[in-house]
């Protein structure tokens, strides 16, 4: 059965750093090649784009209000994309779910999220004032 598990987050005062991983299992994950992302959602908002990667790792694309901030990467030895936060201000509080879309490339994903394949449980993640 396809995956994707979580880890990380949590509370972290304003200017602190946090890092967010996500392992995908299954079979169709080691077979496919897989474009990974984060998304995120605060109460109350939509749903939110913040970064993806390519299957290959050339390739990554981030929402204007994380960039220079975020870095995503990933393993693909171990199918874990990772989500490096720094910065990180009081409006970057949200619930951040990774994502994982088999025919789209990241820009695409970070355009129209509706075409995402599996998304994983999501993760709270609070930056206090």
């Amino acid at each position: 059965q396809a995956q994707l598990v979580q880890s990380g987050g949590g509370l972290v005062q304003a200017g602190g750093s946090l890092r967010l991983s996500c392992a995908a299992s299954g079979r169709t994950f080691s077979s496919y090649s897989y474009t990974m992302g984060w998304f995120r959602q605060a109460p109350g908002k939509e749903r939110e784009f913040v970064a993806a990667i390519s299957w290959s790792g050339d390739s990554t694309y981030y929402a204007d209000s994380v960039k220079g901030r975020f870095t995503i990467s990933r393993d693909n030895a171990k199918i874990t994309v990772y989500l490096q936060m720094n910065s990180l201000k009081p409006e970057d509080t949200a619930v951040y779910y990774c994502a994982a879309d088999r025919f789209r490339s990241a820009q695409i994903m970070g355009v129209d999220k509706n075409g995402v394949d599996y998304w994983g449980r999501g993760t709270l993640v609070t930056v206090s004032s």
